[in-house]
């Protein structure tokens, strides 16, 4: 029985994915920071998910990760999903900083804990939803496409990395467009919303084929194309909202 841990999942994506991992006789390790959205997720699927608290912009939540992959019986799949984000036209810092602390040092917390795991495992795979929005700067939301870019970057570091030294952990790197959750539930609207479900399930293909890059859907895939290829002197130019 293969075994997935999902930081990330009281909520959103994390959640459908749980669902739906467990649904295919996965053993599911559920964290985040609402334990209280954990348990009711795992009254769902009582034999198959386990529960953590983990906050990832904390010290200790690589030694509950560990917690959590003792409660599954081990770790397959570790799978970040945990990750804020918002618009910041008028730049206010503690925005911005706390954007870095959760999708910048809470990310590198956590999957060189995943990282340190599977290689004293031999094995694993590794998989991330980062964001499209990682593709260019974007002036409404600094710190959030600067943090996608970097996870995109690091996932790129550690999968050369794994080569450099003959390691079998496999990496994929989810980028999806707008996806209907919380984390987009300001009143706002954004074009060609995606409903989680069927993100989810995009998602869960991807991480059983083990693909090492996607972006999620194929509108999004013609959007990024040109949007490389973008010069910079008109990109700087451009007032993008939503």
């Amino acid at each position: 029985m293969k075994r997935i841990i999902i930081v990330g999942a009281t909520s959103g994506i994390g959640r459908e994915i749980a669902c739906l991992f467990a649904k295919e006789g996965w053993v599911v390790g559920v964290a985040g920071r609402r334990i209280n959205k954990l348990i009711e997720l795992q009254k769902l699927y009582p034999e198959q998910i386990h529960t953590e608290m983990i906050d990832v912009t904390l010290d200790s939540a690589p030694q509950n990760l560990n917690r959590l992959i003792a409660a599954c019986g081990g770790m397959d799949v570790y799978f970040h999903v945990s990750g804020i984000g918002q618009q910041n036209y008028h730049l206010d810092p503690t925005i911005e900083l706390a954007t870095l602390q959760t999708n910048g040092d809470g990310f590198v917390r956590m999957i060189t804990a995943a990282w340190s795991y599977f290689r004293n495992e031999g094995k694993g795979h590794i998989a991330v939803v980062s964001s499209i929005a990682g593709t260019k700067g974007l002036g409404a939301a600094p710190a959030y496409s600067a943090t996608k870019c970097f996870q995109n970057c690091y996932v790129d570091a550690l999968a050369q990395l794994a080569h450099m030294n003959h390691l079998s952990i496999y990496f994929t790197d989810i980028r999806p467009g707008f996806v209907a959750t919380d984390l987009l539930a300001d009143g706002k609207k954004y074009p060609l919303l995606m409903r989680k479900e069927k993100v989810a399930k995009l998602i869960m293909n991807a991480v059983v084929k083990r693909k090492r890059r996607v972006i999620i859907d194929w509108k999004y895939v013609v959007i990024v194309f040109f949007w490389r290829l973008i010069p910079e002197f008109i990109w700087e130019r451009l007032s993008i909202r939503n």
